[in-house]
Protein backbone atom coordinates (compact mmCIF):
# COMPACT_ATOMS: atom_id res chain seq x y z
CA UNK A 1 0.00 0.00 0.00
CA UNK A 2 2.79 2.65 0.60
CA UNK A 3 4.42 1.61 -2.13
CA UNK A 4 1.08 2.12 -4.19
CA UNK A 5 0.28 5.61 -2.47
CA UNK A 6 4.12 7.00 -3.58
CA UNK A 7 3.62 5.65 -6.52
CA UNK A 8 0.17 7.49 -7.19
CA UNK A 9 2.10 10.85 -6.11
CA UNK A 10 4.97 10.10 -9.09
CA UNK A 11 2.11 9.68 -11.66
CA UNK A 12 0.15 12.74 -10.52
CA UNK A 13 3.24 15.07 -10.34
CA UNK A 14 3.98 14.04 -13.78
CA UNK A 15 0.17 15.44 -14.72
CA UNK A 16 1.10 18.39 -12.25
CA UNK A 17 3.66 19.69 -14.52
CA UNK A 18 1.41 20.62 -16.70
CA UNK A 19 0.97 23.47 -14.34
CA UNK A 20 4.49 24.48 -13.99
CA UNK A 21 5.32 24.81 -17.64
CA UNK A 22 1.81 26.35 -18.56
CA UNK A 23 1.03 27.94 -15.93
CA UNK A 24 -1.45 30.07 -18.19
CA UNK A 25 -3.42 26.56 -19.02
CA UNK A 26 -4.74 27.12 -14.90
CA UNK A 27 -6.00 30.27 -15.74
CA UNK A 28 -7.93 29.50 -18.63
CA UNK A 29 -9.59 26.73 -16.78
CA UNK A 30 -11.00 29.44 -14.59
CA UNK A 31 -12.71 31.71 -17.72
CA UNK A 32 -16.07 30.00 -17.42
CA UNK A 33 -15.95 29.46 -14.00
CA UNK A 34 -16.25 33.17 -13.64
CA UNK A 35 -18.26 33.58 -16.55
CA UNK A 36 -21.13 31.88 -15.10
CA UNK A 37 -20.79 33.30 -11.90
CA UNK A 38 -20.61 37.22 -12.72
CA UNK A 39 -22.39 37.00 -15.89
CA UNK A 40 -25.50 34.65 -14.74
CA UNK A 41 -25.44 35.93 -11.18
CA UNK A 42 -25.96 39.89 -12.57
CA UNK A 43 -28.64 38.38 -15.34
CA UNK A 44 -30.58 36.60 -12.76
CA UNK A 45 -30.17 38.28 -9.39
CA UNK A 46 -34.00 39.32 -8.87
CA UNK A 47 -34.65 36.00 -9.43
CA UNK A 48 -34.45 35.44 -5.58
CA UNK A 49 -37.46 37.44 -4.94
CA UNK A 50 -39.40 34.16 -6.11
CA UNK A 51 -38.65 32.60 -3.30
CA UNK A 52 -37.66 29.20 -2.41
CA UNK A 53 -33.73 30.47 -2.43
CA UNK A 54 -32.84 30.52 0.85
CA UNK A 55 -31.57 33.92 0.68
CA UNK A 56 -31.97 37.24 -0.50
CA UNK A 57 -28.55 37.19 -2.31
CA UNK A 58 -28.20 34.77 -5.50
CA UNK A 59 -24.80 35.33 -5.68
CA UNK A 60 -24.44 33.27 -2.46
CA UNK A 61 -26.75 30.71 -3.72
CA UNK A 62 -24.82 30.90 -7.19
CA UNK A 63 -21.16 30.24 -5.69
CA UNK A 64 -22.00 26.26 -4.71
CA UNK A 65 -23.72 25.87 -8.58
CA UNK A 66 -20.57 26.96 -10.12
CA UNK A 67 -17.90 25.17 -7.90
CA UNK A 68 -19.69 21.71 -8.54
CA UNK A 69 -19.94 22.63 -12.33
CA UNK A 70 -17.17 23.58 -12.51
CA UNK A 71 -15.62 20.33 -11.44
CA UNK A 72 -18.14 18.53 -12.71
CA UNK A 73 -16.73 19.94 -16.66
CA UNK A 74 -13.12 19.98 -16.11
CA UNK A 75 -13.05 16.19 -14.43
CA UNK A 76 -14.99 14.46 -17.80
CA UNK A 77 -12.17 14.87 -19.68
CA UNK A 78 -9.97 13.19 -17.68
CA UNK A 79 -9.90 10.63 -20.29
CA UNK A 80 -8.54 12.44 -23.18
CA UNK A 81 -5.12 12.75 -20.97
CA UNK A 82 -5.26 8.78 -20.51
CA UNK A 83 -6.01 8.62 -24.73
CA UNK A 84 -3.32 10.87 -25.08
CA UNK A 85 -0.69 8.67 -22.94
CA UNK A 86 -2.40 5.27 -24.90
CA UNK A 87 -1.31 6.93 -28.80
CA UNK A 88 2.33 8.10 -27.41
CA UNK A 89 2.87 5.05 -26.28
CA UNK A 90 3.86 6.26 -22.46
CA UNK A 91 1.38 4.18 -20.76
CA UNK A 92 2.60 1.23 -22.18
CA UNK A 93 6.01 2.17 -21.92
CA UNK A 94 5.03 1.68 -18.32
CA UNK A 95 3.78 -1.71 -18.59
CA UNK A 96 7.27 -2.75 -18.93
CA UNK A 97 7.74 -1.21 -15.33
CA UNK A 98 6.59 -2.74 -12.13
CA UNK A 99 4.60 0.30 -10.87
CA UNK A 100 1.45 -0.43 -9.54
CA UNK A 101 -1.56 -0.74 -12.65
CA UNK A 102 -3.63 1.20 -9.58
CA UNK A 103 -1.08 4.43 -9.45
CA UNK A 104 -1.00 4.25 -14.01
CA UNK A 105 -5.36 4.07 -13.63
CA UNK A 106 -5.50 6.84 -11.15
CA UNK A 107 -2.74 9.26 -11.03
CA UNK A 108 -4.67 11.73 -13.46
CA UNK A 109 -7.95 11.84 -11.51
CA UNK A 110 -5.60 12.05 -8.32
CA UNK A 111 -4.26 15.00 -9.73
CA UNK A 112 -7.70 16.83 -11.80
CA UNK A 113 -8.99 16.32 -7.72
CA UNK A 114 -6.11 18.78 -6.88
CA UNK A 115 -6.79 20.92 -9.34
CA UNK A 116 -10.63 20.78 -8.45
CA UNK A 117 -10.42 21.79 -4.71
CA UNK A 118 -7.48 24.66 -6.39
CA UNK A 119 -10.45 25.83 -8.29
CA UNK A 120 -12.94 25.55 -5.69
CA UNK A 121 -11.21 27.73 -3.47
CA UNK A 122 -10.28 30.32 -6.16
CA UNK A 123 -14.51 30.24 -7.59
CA UNK A 124 -15.39 30.55 -3.41
CA UNK A 125 -12.74 33.61 -2.93
CA UNK A 126 -14.14 35.13 -6.41
CA UNK A 127 -17.63 35.55 -4.92
CA UNK A 128 -16.55 36.72 -1.96
CA UNK A 129 -14.96 39.26 -3.97
CA UNK A 130 -18.19 40.00 -5.75
CA UNK A 131 -20.25 40.06 -2.57
CA UNK A 132 -21.45 36.69 -1.74
CA UNK A 133 -21.44 36.05 2.10
CA UNK A 134 -20.82 32.42 3.55
CA UNK A 135 -22.72 31.92 6.43
CA UNK A 136 -21.55 28.60 7.28
CA UNK A 137 -18.07 29.90 7.47
CA UNK A 138 -15.19 27.73 6.54
CA UNK A 139 -16.07 24.30 7.64
CA UNK A 140 -19.30 25.19 5.15
CA UNK A 141 -16.48 25.77 2.36
CA UNK A 142 -14.54 22.92 2.98
CA UNK A 143 -17.57 20.41 3.12
CA UNK A 144 -18.42 22.50 -0.29
CA UNK A 145 -14.89 21.60 -1.88
CA UNK A 146 -14.64 17.89 -0.68
CA UNK A 147 -18.07 17.42 -2.23
CA UNK A 148 -16.68 19.22 -5.53
CA UNK A 149 -13.46 16.91 -5.22
CA UNK A 150 -15.58 13.82 -4.99
CA UNK A 151 -18.25 14.19 -7.47
CA UNK A 152 -15.06 15.16 -9.81
CA UNK A 153 -13.60 11.95 -9.05
CA UNK A 154 -16.54 10.41 -10.41
CA UNK A 155 -16.53 11.76 -13.55
CA UNK A 156 -13.06 11.59 -13.71
CA UNK A 157 -12.37 8.14 -12.93
CA UNK A 158 -15.45 6.83 -15.43
CA UNK A 159 -14.06 9.36 -18.11
CA UNK A 160 -10.62 7.73 -17.60
CA UNK A 161 -11.94 4.64 -17.88
CA UNK A 162 -13.56 5.59 -21.17
CA UNK A 163 -10.90 6.71 -22.45
CA UNK A 164 -9.70 3.03 -22.29
CA UNK A 165 -12.26 1.70 -23.49
CA UNK A 166 -13.44 3.72 -26.90
CA UNK A 167 -9.57 5.29 -27.42
CA UNK A 168 -11.49 7.79 -29.66
CA UNK A 169 -11.41 11.24 -29.19
CA UNK A 170 -14.60 11.72 -30.92
CA UNK A 171 -16.44 9.35 -28.76
CA UNK A 172 -15.28 11.54 -25.50
CA UNK A 173 -16.23 15.02 -26.99
CA UNK A 174 -19.78 13.69 -28.03
CA UNK A 175 -20.32 11.95 -24.61
CA UNK A 176 -19.46 14.57 -22.85
CA UNK A 177 -21.39 17.32 -24.83
CA UNK A 178 -24.63 15.18 -24.60
CA UNK A 179 -23.62 14.95 -20.48
CA UNK A 180 -23.11 18.36 -19.61
CA UNK A 181 -25.79 20.55 -20.36
CA UNK A 182 -28.48 17.90 -19.18
CA UNK A 183 -26.90 16.71 -15.67
CA UNK A 184 -26.61 20.66 -15.15
CA UNK A 185 -29.96 21.79 -16.13
CA UNK A 186 -31.58 18.73 -13.94
CA UNK A 187 -29.91 20.24 -11.10
CA UNK A 188 -30.55 23.32 -8.36
CA UNK A 189 -27.46 24.53 -10.15
CA UNK A 190 -29.26 28.13 -11.30
CA UNK A 191 -33.12 27.51 -9.80
CA UNK A 192 -34.11 26.66 -6.43
CA UNK A 193 -35.77 23.05 -6.08
CA UNK A 194 -39.57 25.25 -5.60
CA UNK A 195 -39.05 26.89 -8.60
CA UNK A 196 -38.57 24.11 -11.00
CA UNK A 197 -41.38 21.58 -12.06
CA UNK A 198 -42.08 18.71 -10.64
CA UNK A 199 -40.24 16.38 -13.22
CA UNK A 200 -37.22 17.88 -12.88
CA UNK A 201 -37.04 18.12 -9.36
CA UNK A 202 -37.39 14.65 -9.33
CA UNK A 203 -34.56 13.98 -12.05
CA UNK A 204 -32.33 16.21 -9.67
CA UNK A 205 -32.89 13.68 -6.68
CA UNK A 206 -30.90 11.47 -8.30
CA UNK A 207 -28.51 13.66 -9.96
CA UNK A 208 -25.09 13.49 -8.24
CA UNK A 209 -24.46 16.63 -9.73
CA UNK A 210 -27.11 18.07 -7.37
CA UNK A 211 -25.86 15.91 -4.69
CA UNK A 212 -22.68 18.32 -4.36
CA UNK A 213 -24.30 21.17 -4.56
CA UNK A 214 -27.50 20.29 -1.73
CA UNK A 215 -24.39 19.09 0.46
CA UNK A 216 -22.33 22.34 -0.11
CA UNK A 217 -25.19 24.80 0.40
CA UNK A 218 -26.34 23.28 3.14
CA UNK A 219 -23.13 23.23 4.77
CA UNK A 220 -22.71 27.08 3.55
CA UNK A 221 -26.67 27.98 5.17
CA UNK A 222 -26.86 29.47 8.47
CA UNK A 223 -28.62 26.84 9.81
CA UNK A 224 -26.78 23.47 8.19
CA UNK A 225 -29.10 20.26 7.57
CA UNK A 226 -26.07 18.03 8.50
CA UNK A 227 -28.05 14.83 7.65
CA UNK A 228 -28.10 16.44 4.42
CA UNK A 229 -24.60 16.56 4.08
CA UNK A 230 -24.39 12.95 5.43
CA UNK A 231 -26.42 11.71 2.88
CA UNK A 232 -25.52 13.28 -0.05
CA UNK A 233 -21.90 13.26 0.78
CA UNK A 234 -22.26 9.22 1.48
CA UNK A 235 -23.61 8.51 -1.35
CA UNK A 236 -20.76 10.59 -3.51
CA UNK A 237 -17.69 8.87 -1.60
CA UNK A 238 -19.96 5.06 -2.68
CA UNK A 239 -19.75 6.55 -6.02
CA UNK A 240 -16.59 8.10 -6.55
CA UNK A 241 -15.12 4.52 -4.75
CA UNK A 242 -17.07 2.85 -7.52
CA UNK A 243 -15.92 4.47 -9.86
CA UNK A 244 -11.96 4.52 -9.31
CA UNK A 245 -12.29 0.69 -9.20
CA UNK A 246 -14.24 0.10 -12.52
CA UNK A 247 -11.64 2.72 -13.69
CA UNK A 248 -8.84 0.22 -12.21
CA UNK A 249 -10.44 -2.72 -13.71
CA UNK A 250 -10.48 -1.32 -16.97
CA UNK A 251 -6.92 -0.63 -17.04
CA UNK A 252 -6.12 -3.93 -15.91
CA UNK A 253 -8.95 -5.12 -19.11
CA UNK A 254 -6.76 -2.64 -21.32
CA UNK A 255 -3.76 -4.11 -19.79
CA UNK A 256 -4.05 -7.98 -21.04
CA UNK A 257 -5.13 -6.50 -24.77
CA UNK A 258 -1.24 -5.06 -24.95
Amino acid sequence: MPNTLAQTWYMTQRQLMVFVWQPAYLLITLIQPVVWLFLFGSLFKNVVELGGFGTTSYLDYLVPGVVVMSALSSNMWAGMTTLDEIQRGTLNRFLTTPVSRTALANGNVVNNGLVTAFQSVVIVLLGLLGGADYAGGAVGVLVLVVASVLLGTVFGALSNALGMLVQERESIIGINTFLLLPLTFLSSAFMAPSQMPSWIRHAADVNPLDWAMVAGRSAMSPDPDWSDVASRGGGLLILAVAAVWLSTRTFRAYQRKV
